[in-house]
């Protein structure tokens, strides 16, 4: 019998574990972080993808990662509409965009993609993250030059891994990183923060949700490295 190999290498092991540490030591993850959830419980806005509806999610996420105070202006990109556009531009073309300067940050979004709920959330987490990742990019495991990589990760360390997953998935399409990744990260996170994995089974598809089952199996293989981390996560909240 063949034995398949994890399908996350020991180096990004190695740089999620340091990733992990990173986040809690800036404040990112805490012991009381919550799994976010596409539910009313999390998201004020009404359903739609009108402006008005795309401002109330932004505030909805950056009220949820603290940055309720902080300047960030959202508009649609001009793209021609989804039918037009096969002969014309790449099924890979990225959702969203972020622009910052003096404090303020522009986050543009693809209007197609807006009628999407979780891929759209999930584009628009990563945006914002740009936001408060990038003027402290240098500090990230990988430097600056893995800034696209440790936002896609540190939108999970944030609550919204099941939108990293999801989304992804929804769409076809990886990002910066590999699902598989994204799940190992995912299957940290819950396990970190002492959440119910059964929870993830109304949100996840199923090829994800399998990708985070594998991952749950295979953490119990690194028994020390998380317990390293849940002690320093416990020992940050008190």
């Amino acid at each position: 019998m063949w034995f398949r190999r994890y399908p996350v290498s020991d180096a990004t092991l190695d740089w999620l574990d340091e990733s992990f540490h990173w986040a809690i030591d800036a404040g990112f993850l805490r012991a009381d972080t919550p799994l976010v959830t596409p539910t009313a419980a999390f998201f004020t806005a009404p359903r739609g993808n009108s402006p008005e509806v795309v401002r109330k999610l932004v505030s909805d996420i950056t009220r949820h990662m603290g940055l309720e105070e902080q300047a960030i202006d959202v508009l649609p990109l001009d793209r021609m509409r989804a039918e037009y556009r096969h002969s014309f531009e790449t099924v890979s073309e990225t959702g969203g965009t972020w622009q910052g300067g003096e404090g303020a940050s522009l986050i543009r979004y693809d209007p197609e993609i807006a009628s999407k709920p979780v891929p759209f959330i999930a584009t628009l987490v990563h945006e914002i993250l740009h936001h408060r990742l990038h003027h402290i990019a240098d500090s990230l495991p990988g430097g600056a030059e893995a800034e696209e990589l440790n936002t896609d990760l540190h939108c999970i360390t944030c609550g919204f891994g099941i939108f990293q997953l999801a989304g992804a998935e929804t769409v076809g399409w990886q990002g910066y990183m590999r699902q598989e990744t994204r799940a190992h990260a995912l299957a940290l996170f819950v396990k970190l923060c002492g959440i119910d994995p059964a929870v993830l089974k109304a949100w996840l598809p199923p090829r994800s949700l399998g990708l985070v089952t594998t991952a749950l199996r295979q953490l119990e293989k690194h028994r020390a490295a998380v317990s390293a981390l849940q002690e320093k996560l416990w020992a940050a909240q008190a």
